[in-house]
């Protein structure tokens, strides 16, 4: 038996999360929706302007697949999380988060000098997240900060689709994906982000490789990377690169496919307030439901109302004994 249900690699980015308003993306001309790359000094510029006008909502350990971990580690399984964060203040805070959850990682005392990443997320009265992204040192994530020993200890290994956006980070996924299936570790991927379908597309098909045993996505990153506006030729196009996926819906709920057949998971009707963290929480849940022996169905169920209880509250995941309650309806 593995050590690991799930190794981990993706961004480390502390995430500072605001309340705002569509006026203020046409004021500051920000794109709605998406997460954006921006330079250091913008995001300084940005956060000032966020703060005087609407006071910083919530702090938190972010980055996709890391808010996919502490899920899947909250719900029972045993992680690891490989990533890069400087030697500075937000860069302890991160530490201190990821080793508070009992989530093993690469990261300790002696780190690199730089600044560590942060995301500005920016919520509107209608829940949909915007991200402005400094990555800070975790756009120079390597090879190095693989540890091969733990992901070779691993039943599965989760990739994040965000890391095609850095050079250094991409080759080090694709590292991570070749050592996983020459060990015989199952691998799994997110789209991530419609914005990293749209400008990096070639890059994903290059991480993607021959393909992936379990792949996620959303039904607009589905469309976008079959360019196709026609679901049914999407999910033929993802089932020629994953040997199962799931792809959420939004309040329609989610859709598998185990590989023999597709299963459909009813949404949780919730009043939304942030999706930030939506996704990757689904991602946690169903890996975590799926290693530790429950069908395709119970995952779904479960990952479905982790995802909907995480939306219905600000920040880009639960508190760690929330998950443990709800985990009791369903396995």
């Amino acid at each position: 038996m593995a050590k690991y249900q799930v190794y981990g690699i993706g961004n480390a980015l502390v995430d500072k999360e605001f309340e705002v308003n569509d006026d203020f993306f046409a004021a500051n001309g920000i794109a709605k929706g998406v997460m954006t790359l921006i330079e250091e000094d913008q995001q300084h510029s940005l956060l000032k302007v966020l703060k005087d006008q609407f006071g910083l909502k919530k702090r938190a350990g972010g980055g996709s697949a890391a808010n996919t971990i502490f899920a899947a580690q909250y719900l029972g399984a045993k992680t690891f999380y490989s990533c890069n964060v400087a030697n500075d203040e937000t860069g302890d805070f991160y530490v201190n988060d990821l080793v508070g959850a009992g989530i093993d990682t690469n990261l300790g005392p002696n780190r690199d000098e730089g600044v560590t990443g942060k995301c500005l997320v920016m919520v509107t009265p209608d829940a949909e997240r915007t991200m402005n992204t400094y990555l800070g040192i975790t756009a120079n994530l390597g090879q190095e900060q693989i540890d091969q020993a733990a992901l070779k200890d691993s039943e599965y290994l989760y990739i994040e689709g965000y890391l095609v956006s850095s050079d250094p980070a991409r080759a080090a996924a694709i590292a991570c994906k070749k050592i996983a299936q020459q060990e015989n570790v199952k691998t799994a991927m997110t789209l991530s982000d419609p914005a990293m379908v749209q400008f990096f597309k070639d890059g994903l098909v290059e991480m993607l490789g021959d393909g992936v045993d379990l792949l996620f996505c959303n039904e607009e990153e589905a469309l976008m990377f079959a360019d196709t506006q026609d679901f049914e030729v999407a999910k033929s196009k993802l089932k020629t690169i994953a040997k199962t996926f799931a792809i959420t819906l939004g309040d329609k709920g989610a859709l598998l496919f185990d590989g023999e057949k597709e299963i459909n998971i009813a949404p949780h009707s919730v009043k939304a307030v942030d999706s930030n963290g939506a996704g990757d929480n689904f991602a946690g849940a169903f890996m975590y439901a799926i290693t530790a022996g429950n069908s395709w169905q119970v995952a779904g169920e479960l990952a479905s109302k982790i995802s909907s209880e995480v939306v219905s509250k600000f920040g880009p995941r639960l508190e760690a004994n929330d998950y443990s309650a709800i985990k009791k309806d369903f396995c």
